[in-house]
C-alpha cells in the first residue's frame, strides 16, 4: 500500500481528504489494528509517512513496526 492508496481509503472512510501525515499515520493505525491493511502494507506505508515527517505519540506499535 502506498500513501496514495492510504488517502483514498481515508477518503472513502471519511468523505473528506486529509494530507496531514500525523493524520494518516493515525488512520494507518486504525486500519490496521481493524485488519484492513496487512501488516506489510502497515509497515510500508509508516515508513513512508515517517520519511515525510509524521512522528508518533503512541509507542504502542512500535514492535509491529520494528519486527
Amino acid at each position: 500500500m502506498t500513501i496514495h492508496e492510504l488517502k483514498e481509503k481515508f477518503l472513502q472512510k471519511r468523505s473528506y481528504s486529509i494530507e496531514d501525515a500525523c493524520q494518516l499515520l493515525d488512520f494507518a493505525k486504525q486500519t490496521y489494528i481493524n485488519n484492513e491493511i496487512s501488516l506489510k502494507e502497515f509497515r510500508n506505508v509508516i515508513r513512508e509517512l515517517e520519511a515525510l515527517g509524521a512522528h508518533n505519540t503512541d509507542v504502542s506499535y512500535e514492535s509491529a513496526v520494528k519486527g
